[in-house]
Parts: C-alpha cells; structure tokens; sequence
C-alpha cells in the first residue's frame, strides 16, 4: 500500500513541476510571440499588400473568384528596395553610424566598467547611480540639451571663443559629428551595465595567478580579464547596435543631410507619403538586417560550446 502511495506522489510532483517547469517556459514565448511575432507578422502582411483606393494598407492577399481561390503577394516594393540607391545608401549610413556607435560605447564604456566592478563594494551603488541617473530626465530634453551645447552659439562655442581656443564658432550640429555625439550619449549605460554585471563577477585570482607567472598588468588584461567579459561585451554591443539601427530622434535633432539613416526614411514613408505598404517592406528588411547575423552568431556560439 504504501509502496502504491509513494508512486502516486511522485507521480503527483514529478506532474506538477513539468507543469510548473512548462509555466516558466511557456509564459516569457508567449509574451515574445503578443509583442513580437504577431506585429512582425501584420507588417509583414501590410508589405505583401496594395493601397486601395481608399487608402487602406489592409488590402486582401486573398481572393475567391467564382470557386477559383487566389494568392495575391505583392513584390515589387522589395524589387524597389533593392534597385534604388537611397535605400541602399540609407541602410548601408545606418549600419556604419549604428557599428561607430557601438565601438565608442565599448571603447568609453569598458574602462567605466572596469572602474566600477574594481571599485569598493560601499561605492558600487553610488558609481551604478551615476550611470543610471540620466535615465531620471527625459530622452528628449536631453537629446535638445546638445542642441544647446553643440550649436555655433552654444556653451561650447562660447567657451572656446571665450578661451581664445578658436578665432570663430566651429560648425558641430547637423554633421556626422554632432549625429555621434548624441548616439553614444544615448547608448554608452547600455554598454556599461552588461559590461559592470560580467566584470563584477570575475574572479580576480586569476589576475593574481597571471601576476605570479610574470606577466604584466596589460598582459593580464588582454589575456584574462577581456577574453572572460566576452559575454559582457556581446551583450552590451548587442543592446547598443540593435536599436541604433533604427534610431530616428537623434538624426531628426542633431543630424544632417548627410547623416540620413532609416528611421528618417520609415517615418517619411508611413506619415508623409501614406504609403504604408512600403515602409511595412522597409521595416522588414531592417529586421532581416538584425535578425540574421543574431542567429548566424547564436549558431556560432553554439557550435563552440558544443566543441567545448
């Protein structure tokens, strides 16, 4: 009797944590496909579409004709997409100041974070606050706020002037210049927090052991202390390239005719020529543009590990 009852509960717990098991499982893919897939999919839809007449982007892929059931997909934005020099300039601009971008964020951030992670454990959550307290103002006012600094009458021109630096205002807003400027403003807590996260938790015995063997601070640098961030400085490069891509408020404020990149482009197709159909195309190859090389890299990491 007992021997049955010792079975029916195992068999009772080994049920309820593979249901709880499948909870946590399930609960964060259902959230990824609420706000992830199913919009992907209506853009994507949209983009296979034609505008009817009355202007709506929601034109019917499917026909039924006297029993003849029909597909129609709509090609011809990619076709466009693919032809025309200023989308292929506008992706390529996006991906080379989103790539700049990332590098100055890992080259300013890292030494933040190693600063931080080296830090006294009572001065950590004052260095994090610090990182973390642009976030208390709003993104807009602070992006306006470079207008203010960068412009030919602005707090740094005037500063220089007053210094005797420069003869004349020096021309910094609406050029590459100022577009970098307010993108690594934007993004560089984005490094650093991954970056601190993995630093804080290295164990630093093995800088010790290094010392030991001969080797030098740099030495020990660049063979121990980056190749163990490595995850930290994907993480970070990560969250910082993926949405510079599609950034549109810091080109719109401090950017310049030669700084077009793809949010600018998206917002002048959806809101300026209504042509939704067409921006839903733009929108997915951007996503492909991230997407594929995320899952060739995934792929890779997996086939390391897997040799590992």
């Amino acid at each position: 009797m007992f021997k049955h009852l010792s079975r029916a509960l195992r068999a009772l717990f080994t049920l309820r944590w593979a249901s709880g098991r499948g909870l946590v499982i399930g609960l964060p893919f259902a959230w990824l496909a609420i706000a992830f897939l199913v919009p992907f999919l209506i853009v994507l839809r949209i983009s296979f579409a034609e505008m009817d007449g009355a202007g709506n982007p929601f034109g019917s892929l499917l026909n039924y004709v006297e029993g003849v059931l029909t597909l129609k997909i709509k090609l011809a934005n990619y076709l466009f997409i693919g032809s025309d020099d200023l989308y292929v300039l506008t992706y390529l601009s996006s991906l080379k100041y989103a790539a700049i971008t990332t590098v100055l964020c890992l080259v300013i951030g890292y030494p933040f974070a190693y600063f931080m992670a080296r830090a006294r454990p009572t001065a950590r959550p004052i260095l994090m606050m610090l990182v973390m307290l642009p976030f208390w103002t709003s993104f807009l006012l602070r992006i306006y706020a470079w207008k203010g600094i960068l412009a030919n009458h602005g707090i740094l021109n005037d500063l220089l002037l007053a210094l005797g630096v420069v003869a004349q205002p020096l021309h910094m807003m609406n050029t590459p210049f100022s577009l970098l400027i307010g993108m690594v403003y934007a993004y560089l807590p984005f490094m650093i927090l991954p970056l601190y996260a993995n630093l804080v938790k290295m164990d630093v015995r093995f800088l010790e052991a290094a010392a030991d063997l001969g080797a030098t601070p740099l030495q020990a640098f660049w063979r121990i202390t980056v190749p163990l961030s490595k995850s930290g400085i994907i993480a970070g490069s990560m969250l910082v390239f993926i949405p510079a891509i599609g950034e549109y408020v810091i080109p719109e404020l401090l950017g310049g005719p030669e700084t077009l990149m793809i949010g600018h482009v998206l917002w002048d197709e959806f809101f300026t020529n209504n042509d939704w159909p067409m921006a839903s195309s733009v929108t997915v190859v951007v996503i492909l543009l991230i997407l594929v090389p995320m899952a060739v890299f995934n792929k890779y990491q997996a086939d390391q590990q897997g040799r590992a």
